[in-house]
């Protein structure tokens, strides 16, 4: 029997742009608390009411990344924002075991029922990317819809280290954080990790405080885990990666089309590996932090799409 997708690609060339001052900033709005992951307390940012929607960031940043989404889903739906494990307000655990990914995957699971929920939307950007699709292959049962960030399906990222030049050499910069440590002299723009450089994608002054303060308080060696443990090898000596499984579950999937790290190719194919409902939007202005970058472009396709699929 044929499968059946549903496969829309929107291609937005105008208009693409970090929103800053149009949408109100959630800071003041949201209410805190912990899940505990088996003795690791994981903090969250939450706003709203309505089905539950799991937040999950990247590298390098906190809650804090998705105020733009938070802001425009908040009538709509509960929104849960995390700082994931060794970052911001949330637990430390020392030794670089303890950001082995079945750990990350658990630390969502234990946000899901801290809230009372068998499941969630999860939505994911940069490693929370990684943690979403791999939460969505080992706990299918505990996901109602999946988003995701910039972050290709395992399988195409696996295909694009192994075959794609460009690919390779953009991700460089993870072999250096496998094999470093935070203060090695070089480790990031040539200088050690501080609260500072790691926040010098933001654009926004306000914003940027706000970063540096949740850096100053995270654990720079708990971030480097999470490429020691979990990035994908690449190499003639290392052997490719098992397939991943198979999913059947409502996916959008976001990608800023001028990201330097993640190569757009690594796109293709994804709606093979899904036999849900499969959207891909591209954001052609959009760097890696599209849900900054294309604030308004994500956000309003994020709660379009949620809405249309209850």
């Amino acid at each position: 029997m044929q499968k059946r997708h549903r496969l829309k690609f929107f291609f937005l060339a105008t208009f693409l742009f970090f929103a800053g001052g149009a949408i109100a900033d959630i800071w003041d709005e949201v209410e805190h608390g912990y899940a505990d992951s088996d003795g690791v307390k994981i903090h969250y940012a939450t706003v709203g009411e309505g089905p539950l929607v799991i937040m999950i960031h990247g590298f390098p940043d906190f809650w804090y990344s998705w105020r733009h989404q938070m802001e425009g889903l908040k009538d709509d739906f509960k929104v849960v924002a995390i700082d994931q494990r060794g970052y911001n307000l949330s637990g430390q655990p020392e030794g670089e075991a303890n950001y082995n990914m079945r750990y990350l995957v658990g630390d969502v699971a234990a946000v899901i029922r801290h809230f009372g929920a068998d499941k969630a939307t999860i939505v994911g950007h940069d490693w929370g990317g990684i943690v979403s699709w791999q939460f969505a292959f080992a706990l299918p049962q505990m996901v109602d819809k999946l988003v995701i960030l910039n972050l290709p399906h395992p399988n195409g990222l696996a295909r694009e280290l192994a075959n794609n030049v460009e690919q390779q050499e953009n991700s460089s910069y993870a072999r250096t954080f496998i094999e470093g440590s935070p203060t090695d002299p070089d480790i990031l723009f040539g200088g050690p990790m501080t609260a500072q450089t790691l926040s010098f994608w933001v654009s926004d002054p306000d914003a940027r405080v706000r970063y540096t303060e949740a850096f100053a308080q995270s654990s720079f060696d708990g971030m480097l885990a999470y490429y020691k443990q979990n990035y994908p090898r690449a190499g003639s000596n290392t052997p490719a990666p098992p397939p991943a499984p198979q999913l059947d579950v409502p996916l959008l999937v976001f990608h800023g089309l001028q990201d330097t790290a993640l190569h757009s190719d690594g796109l293709n194919n994804t709606w093979d590996w899904n036999d849900g409902d499969t959207t891909i939007v591209a954001a052609p202005n959009a760097n890696h932090f599209v849900q900054q970058d294309a604030a308004e472009l994500v956000t309003s396709t994020l709660k379009w799409w949620l809405l249309a699929r209850p």
